[in-house]
């Protein structure tokens, strides 16, 4: 584990008070940091599927382009974030390889909004998580998770993936639970945009 990954140091009980869930979903491909994000950011410790890569998959997952892998998650990832008495926040990690894809139209239930994480090397991992949220109509934002120095722009990201200009697009680093919170923050703020363009042609 990466060791500026801060994990949850004591229990954070569920406040009483609570009576409002909120749910995001964070997807992307494989590899792209999805585990990490959710284990960086969530105040307990979070909830994961992760299990040793083994020969099983060779041939299946495409491990070329992520070394030093070595293990994959199965189902989701879950981690929380209190936001005040009364409001939580429900993180999905959803699974990247192509043979679990089957379960991101349940992951996408109920959800408010979803990041879509990516990794500059390997932009294309993401184009049917993008597909996905447009069927679905969901809103979304587009994180890049650095990996060393971008060689690319994010506007050539942006243009890569054919994004258009209304859907927010940030870097990051899915291991630094501050930059973790900015991409949070940044997918509320184009949530409450959307909801206060909608009100206005009511």
């Amino acid at each position: 584990m990466d060791s500026r990954i801060s994990e949850p140091t004591a229990r954070v009980p569920l406040p009483d008070t609570a009576d409002n869930a909120l749910k995001i979903v964070v997807a992307g491909g494989f590899g792209v940091g999805k585990t990490t994000l959710v284990r960086s950011v969530s105040e307990i410790r979070p909830l994961n599927t992760e299990e040793t890569m083994t020969q099983a998959g060779l041939g299946i997952d495409e491990t070329a382009q992520v070394q030093g892998k070595s293990t994959t998650t199965v189902a989701f990832d879950f981690g929380r974030i209190s936001l005040n008495e009364q409001m939580v926040l429900y993180l999905f990690g959803a699974p990247g390889q192509e043979r679990f894809w089957f379960l991101w139209d349940r992951l996408f239930s109920g959800t408010l909004g979803a990041v879509v994480l990516v990794d500059n090397r390997r932009l294309a991992d993401s184009w049917y998580a993008i597909d996905r949220l447009e069927h679905h109509g969901m809103p979304f934002i587009v994180a890049r998770n650095n990996f060393g120095n971008p060689t690319h722009s994010l506007e050539q990201v942006r243009d890569a993936l054919s994004l258009s200009e209304d859907v927010p697009l940030i870097d990051c680093d899915a291991r630094d639970r501050g930059s973790s919170k900015a991409v949070l923050i940044s997918l509320v703020n184009h949530l409450h945009s959307l909801s206060s363009a909608q009100e206005k042609t009511r």
